[in-house]
């Protein structure tokens, strides 16, 4: 008659143990890498707001900036920004006026 060597309650595997904590790692792995993209999500969403807030930024500077450029090119503000700067206009001819009380 053979004897079976018996392991004791050391040498045994607990399958049911190591299912558990392997179940348990694999769904840790998965829920970081899951964090892991969630953070990189908000991290592209919020650099799109900035840029949004740029765009909208940058376009009121140009519509501003048109205005000007349309305000520059009429000829009743050229004669008034030459006429502040001291020219005239061929024929005339330029005096200033001095003594004037408050001035």
């Amino acid at each position: 008659m053979r004897k079976v060597a018996s392991r004791g309650l050391r040498g045994r595997v607990r399958w049911d143990r190591v299912g558990r904590v392997s179940l348990l790692l694999v769904f840790g792995i998965v829920a970081g890498l899951y964090f892991q993209q969630a953070l990189a999500y908000l991290s592209v969403r919020h650099q799109a707001s900035q840029q949004r807030a740029i765009v909208r930024q940058l376009t009121r500077s140009n519509t501003s900036l048109r205005a000007q450029q349309r305000s520059l090119n009429e000829p009743a503000t050229i004669l008034r920004d030459a006429r502040s700067l001291g020219m005239v206009r061929v024929g005339e001819h330029p005096y200033e006026v001095t003594g004037l009380p408050g001035h």
